[in-house]
């Protein structure tokens, strides 16, 4: 039983490393990752897009973050629909996509909220959506 504990703990870690491209030791990751994200902002914005749209409609509303992408001071970009968990009195599974783009500072994130490419996505895309929601996180 010990023995099995101890492969999972390692192929889990190893897997960890070799994901990120670190091969430093695990004490090594976990504080470079630490630094890293101090101060970096992450932007998540949830959005519930209107009834009655086409499956093409909805599948061609993904051009709408690839768009983002686009925009210089992005760090990273990922989206997503809500994930079938479990549902619980906290949990609101309600809206159609959600976003979460990193900017490794405040002056980048301003940078996107006014850049062309931002604005141009949003004029483009918005006549699909009935509402969105937005989140600023700044990590510690």
């Amino acid at each position: 039983m010990k023995r099995r504990n101890f492969i999972n703990t390692s192929t889990a870690g190893i897997a960890a490393l070799t994901l990120s491209g670190v091969t430093a030791k695990p004490k090594t990751f976990s504080k470079k990752i630490q630094e890293q994200a101090s101060g970096t902002i992450v932007h998540t914005v949830f959005f519930w897009l209107k009834e009655g749209l086409t499956e093409e409609e909805i599948q061609n509303f993904t051009e709408f973050f690839e768009e983002l992408r686009e925009v210089p001071t992005v760090q990273s970009l990922h989206y997503g629909k809500p994930a079938p968990t479990t549902a619980r009195e906290v949990v609101d599974n309600s809206f159609s996509y959600n976003l979460i783009v990193t900017f490794a500072n405040m002056e980048d994130i301003n940078v996107y909220e006014t850049h062309p490419f931002h604005l141009k996505a949003i004029e483009k895309y918005s006549h699909l959506w009935t509402k969105v929601k937005v989140s600023d996180t700044i990590l510690m």
